[in-house]
């Protein structure tokens, strides 16, 4: 698939309906992705626990301090990212998935820089954001925009700390 990505908030009910849509699909794809990653992704996102956040997705979200994007290519929705708040001088960067037919076509980074455009924008100092440690391509995307690698900056289930990298960002 290849055409213009376009970026964009995602604030009607059909648009939030849209990234529940994604969201699940990137579930499924960290579940599917390598099959010694299933146990650490039922433990941070068990089903009924991930029911749970979907429906509470645009509150945790919400803007003036977070904000949910979709990525779209030709009119289509592709894709997905968001921030919330951490503390005063911290936001996070949670769930940018792009589906597998978009993938190569910039979205992710389009998403990724989107969104630290608005904590920048937002008022926040850093950014900071986790990734499997068997996605190499975020990893890769992640670092070409300027994240740095770090330590783990919350609290980890114990035998989770080795299937993770963590990255930051200062605006």
């Amino acid at each position: 698939m290849t055409g213009r990505v376009t970026i964009r908030p995602a604030e009607s009910a059909a648009d939030q309906d849209t990234v529940r849509t994604l969201c699940w699909e990137y579930r499924d794809h960290l579940i599917d992705f390598d099959p010694a990653l299933r146990p650490m992704m039922e433990t941070f996102y068990p089903e009924d626990g991930y029911r749970q956040l979907m429906h509470g997705l645009a509150e945790k979200h919400a803007r003036p301090r977070g904000i949910i994007l979709l990525a779209e290519l030709e009119g289509v929705p592709v894709g997905c990212g968001m921030t919330h708040r951490l503390n005063a001088e911290d936001a996070e960067i949670k769930r940018v998935f792009v589906r597998a037919e978009a993938r190569g076509t910039g979205a992710g980074q389009a998403l990724s820089q989107a969104l630290l455009d608005q904590a920048r924008a937002d008022g926040y100092a850093r950014v900071l954001l986790d990734t499997a440690a068997a996605f190499k391509g975020a990893q890769r995307l992640y670092e070409r925009l300027g994240f740095q690698s770090r330590g783990p900056y919350a609290e980890l289930p114990e035998g989770t700390e080795n299937k993770l990298v963590f990255y930051e960002y200062q605006l």
